[in-house]
């Protein structure tokens, strides 16, 4: 039954680190099932994450044309037996990160400026345009352009999809449908695999071409569907639209706007903007009145303000978590898998599906998280998670330096290292591959939340380039080291996550101060707490206004 009007004034506020179901009634049960109940968020979240459908679309395509005749072909500076093959090679591939760093880096004032909605239209717009480029490219140089805009649509999607989920999701389930974001990059890279592993087979350039042109299909069915959805009602708040953040609200929650647990998350929300933009005018005092140059540099000095007191410690874990996503190794065993399988007798083709198998594998990892990161917590995954993948590091190390020269006479390990690689990818897809996606667009203040996402995002993908510089030569001439390596940032990203990572399940993003406890002395605590007197104290006046109103239409 829903409850309707003024929440009670001593609990309207929460003043505590803990799950927010301790103290207020939640908008339903936690996880995957409360998911069901709050179908319409789910859905908009279920359409945003298409964002990262074409982010792994890409990965997935790229990965099969790069060995395809026909594509070699065309551009024969990146065949094996062109001199330089491997810078080529290696440039294609870095420069969708390097574009994605760009854009991951520069998508944080966009969405503050233009809201995150219309950002992602931003975003696919200028990925379309890449994809064209790399569709139609002629020679080395247009698919290299192609391949940077692209990236940088890419970056930019991947900073704002997670981001708007995050503040439309009520908190029950917050991270059940971040998780739809990794989620839909395993899928991507998963659908583009199968496709371009059938189009392989087809005659001429079109074998290449299709893929590429297939990846605009999400992501114009995304542009013009984001138009469709809400706003994100924290975004509003910021802009000082109140009004129109609770109609925002009630909406995403399927609820009456008047009901108490919409009005608690709405004034929570009101108080966080006004508590940090507060803070801002403190720490900022020369730069708040109105003109172009004070407005660039109060955006710039915005970007310092995540490295300073009251939020430096979530860019740490939000930087921090990206860094180890990508130093447990997940690059080095896909890119090792081909030659493993190679070496066991197995044909091109099999090895080929085989590598389809290991994204399947993860795919299903991730698809686990639906239900565990809201059951048991972000922190418990990551642990778990750094623990198998250590084992699985040190015991395929094992197999490679014992067995790397005589694969076809040891079966047996071969097949053992295939197990265990299989086992790292499922471990991989349940634990650190959807909650580094998940805790960077929980944990900032609504005043720079976009910017700490922008930044770690682009902590991501500036690793992921340097992952991928290291791994082919780590690989090649330090086989089994190259396992030891991966196995040791594995082991570190389990100490890192038991020291400095705090649990946010249950949590709603304005307590992320409590949790961090970024609310230090007597001073800010009071601060905080005026703040929520006068929200009360309006919200009491205007009842009281809406009241008189009606007696006097009453009257004859």
């Amino acid at each position: 039954m829903e409850k309707t009007g003024s929440p009670n004034d001593q609990n309207t506020f929460v003043h505590h680190a803990e799950a927010v179901w301790d103290q207020r009634e939640p908008y339903g049960p936690t996880g995957f099932r409360g998911v069901f109940i709050s179908s319409y968020a789910a859905l908009c979240a279920a359409f945003a994450a298409l964002g990262g459908m074409v982010f792994g679309y890409d990965q997935g395509v790229v990965s099969v044309v790069l060995v395809m005749p026909q594509f070699l072909a065309r551009f024969p500076r990146v065949s094996e037996t062109a001199s330089g093959a491997g810078f080529w090679k290696g440039l294609l591939t870095a420069m969708i990160e390097l574009g994605a760093l760009i854009g991951a880096l520069n998508q944080g004032w966009v969405a503050d400026k233009i809201s995150r909605k219309y950002s992602i239209v931003v975003a696919v717009i200028v990925f379309t345009v890449g994809s064209i480029l790399q569709t139609a490219s002629v020679d080395y140089a247009m698919l290299i352009v192609g391949r940077v805009i692209g990236g940088i649509g890419i970056g930019m999607l991947s900073m704002v999809a997670p981001l708007y989920i995050s503040e439309i999701s009520p908190p029950e389930i917050r991270g059940a449908l971040l998780v739809l974001e990794e989620l839909s990059i395993v899928a991507g890279i998963c659908i583009a695999y199968w496709i371009t592993y059938g189009t392989r087979y087809m005659g001429g350039e079109w074998s290449w071409r299709l893929p590429f042109l297939l990846q605009m299909i999400p992501s114009t069915v995304l542009g013009l569907g984001i138009l469709f959805l809400p706003f994100s009602p924290r975004w509003l708040a910021s802009r000082g639209r109140d009004d129109e953040a609770l109609q925002s609200l009630g909406k995403l929650r399927q609820l009456p706007v008047m009901d108490q647990r919409v009005q608690q998350e709405w004034f929570d929300i009101r108080a966080e903007v006004a508590f940090h933009r507060q803070t801002s005018v403190i720490k900022h005092p020369n730069l708040q009145s109105k003109s172009t140059t004070n407005s660039i540099k109060l955006e710039l000095v915005s970007w310092t303000d995540c490295f300073r007191k009251g939020c430096w410690r979530r860019t740490h874990v939000g930087v921090g978590i990206m860094f180890f996503q990508q130093f447990v190794g997940i690059n080095a065993l896909i890119y090792y898998s081909p030659t493993l399988f190679e070496t066991m007798g197995l044909n091109y083709s099999m090895q080929l599906i085989m590598s389809g198998v290991l994204n399947v594998t993860q795919l299903i990892g991730v698809g686990t998280s639906l239900w565990t990161i809201d059951r048991f917590g972000r922190r418990p995954l990551l642990l778990w998670g750094s623990f198998f993948m250590t084992v699985s590091h040190l015991i395929i190390a094992v197999f490679v330096g014992k067995y790397n020269k005589h694969w076809t006479d040891h079966r047996g390990p071969g097949w053992a290292s295939v197990a265990f690689l299989l086992f790292y990818m499922l471990s991989f897809g349940s634990t650190w591959g959807p909650v580094p996606w998940a805790m960077p667009s929980e944990i900032f203040p609504s005043s720079l939340r976009a910017k700490g996402v922008a930044l770690s995002t682009c902590s991501n993908w500036f690793n992921n380039f340097i992952i991928g510089l290291i791994t082919p030569p780590l690989v090649q001439n330090t086989g089994f080291g190259a396992y030891t390596f991966f196995a040791i940032f594995c082991l570190l990203s389990l100490v890192w996550t038991f020291f400095f990572v705090p649990e946010t399940r249950g949590r709603t993003l304005e307590q992320m101060d409590h949790v961090f406890k970024d609310i230090n002395g007597e001073e800010e605590e009071a601060r905080r707490h005026a703040i929520e007197a006068e929200i009360i104290a309006d919200h009491h006046r205007a009842q009281n206004s809406r009241g008189k109103d009606q007696n006097m239409l009453r009257e004859p």
